[in-house]
């Protein structure tokens, strides 16, 4: 599959600036999946479609991982009537992966995605993604509740994990800052072992293979500013949520998951039985995502003042 380019959204050059390119996209497009780039500022963000119609759900990867980490989910609920978009924020995946922490602030992944909304043609979507993606997808929120109808927030990383995002972030750190050039080698071996065939793993191991400047970049730009929005903030969140958390890593602690389901109005809470099992056993969540999209696009336009349909 080879990239899409089209003509730019006249929507995304009103909106910003920085945005240029586009795609034309197939609306009869495959439940496989069609990749796509779009133009941002100097760099090119990579994206993936998968289903038609206009029941969009945009999902947001995890730190330092990729669209291959949703793959199988996307095929999923596009099976189901849904249009999935998978985007990888600058820095991961496909997209361009600048050195320097700048490029990496939450704020700019936020542009990144009202940019894809712009780029899609969209009013609303779904949004939604696992940990960086959770955030992501709140602090886009605050700053468009117009453009989002609903939120599935899958592991978030909120106060309760600060702490122990600190004693796993700073030792990284300073490996990629002191040992980039063992970690180089080691990058490069691993990296001419065969792909997996497990979208997940894959994913992992795609993130285990990056160039160790790169990291560094994507981890020091995260904390340049707010990570999540603030209490107040999330309180005033009244789209309809799905909250999806485990007890299982202190990173994605069950009691971030569980604040932030006291907090947004409109959410429901769903434990997960272990931080893997949407990706190895997704039976039971997958229906409980594609049962929350049915409700969500019940009825008609919900707005940043609306609710879920009876």
């Amino acid at each position: 599959m080879g990239d899409l380019i089209g003509s730019a959204q006249p929507a995304a050059a009103q909106r910003n600036a920085r945005v240029s390119g586009g795609a034309e996209h197939d609306p009869g497009a495959s439940v496989d999946g069609a990749e796509y780039t779009l133009s941002y500022g100097q760099y090119r963000l990579a994206y993936e479609v998968y289903g038609s119609g206009d029941r969009v759900l945009v999902w947001l990867h995890g730190l330092l991982l990729d669209a291959n980490l949703s793959r199988g989910l996307a095929r999923m609920l596009a099976a189901q009537g849904n249009r999935v978009v998978l985007l990888d924020l600058l820095g991961h995946g496909r997209s361009d992966k600048p050195r320097h922490a700048g490029s990496h602030r939450m704020d700019l992944y936020v542009e990144q995605v009202l940019c894809l909304l712009d780029e899609l043609g969209v009013d609303q979507v779904v949004l939604g993604g696992v940990s960086l993606g959770t955030n992501v997808s709140l602090l886009t929120t605050v700053k468009a509740p117009e453009r989002v109808r609903g939120l599935i927030l899958e592991m978030p990383v909120l106060e309760w994990a600060v702490p122990a995002a600190a004693l796993v972030f700073l030792p990284i750190l300073l490996g990629v800052h002191y040992l980039r050039a063992p970690l180089r080698l080691v990058c490069r071996a691993a990296s001419r072992l065969p792909a997996s065939r497990m979208g997940p793993l894959g994913s992992f191991v795609s993130a285990a293979t990056s160039d160790p400047d790169e990291i560094a970049a994507v981890l020091h730009g995260v904390l340049l500013g707010p990570i999540a929005p603030t209490i107040e903030q999330r309180r005033s969140i009244t789209v309809p949520a799905l909250v999806l958390g485990h007890g299982i890593d202190l990173i994605h602690s069950f009691s971030d998951a569980e604040n932030l389901a006291r907090q947004l109005p409109g959410a429901r809470l769903i434990r997960t039985r272990t931080f893997a099992e949407l990706w190895v056993r997704p039976a039971r969540l997958t229906a409980e995502i594609s049962e929350f999209l049915d409700r969500i696009w019940a009825g008609g336009p919900l707005g940043a003042e609306g609710g879920v349909p009876a």
